[in-house]
């Protein structure tokens, strides 16, 4: 049976989301739901970077423009949100992106903007 990495932060953070979106429901934009989990991380201790910038290196130069993740928790996990009708695989590669530019092994896309909150498991 194989053991899934970070399982029990992973839980966490999903279930943090899953207040945020119990709280406020959908129909707000991204910008809103990152305050609300900025809250969230604060009163449960969990340590987080907001919006952090990843610089992209091209043939060994460093790109002008930078990825900028929503969240990284604990030096660890990538949280990227979204506030949107649903979730394609063009926001799943845009994890794996964040992924392979920070060097970090898991990351976790939640969707906001549906009736529940969904959320995917994105492993480099």
């Amino acid at each position: 049976m194989n053991k899934l990495l970070y399982k029990e932060d992973t839980y966490k953070i999903i279930g943090i989301c899953m207040e945020v979106h119990n709280e406020l429901g959908k129909g707000f934009s991204e910008v809103v739901y990152g305050d609300a989990l900025e809250i969230e991380f604060i009163d449960n201790n969990i340590s987080y970077t907001r919006e952090k910038k990843f610089n992209i290196n091209y043939k060994g130069n460093i790109l002008a423009h930078q990825y900028k993740s929503d969240f990284i928790i604990d030096d660890k996990i990538v949280l990227e949100i979204k506030a949107i009708q649903c979730l394609t695989s063009a926001h799943t590669k845009q994890t794996l992106n964040y992924l392979a530019v920070s060097k970090l092994k898991i990351g976790l896309l939640i969707n906001f903007g549906e009736d529940s909150l969904k959320y995917n498991r994105v492993i480099l």
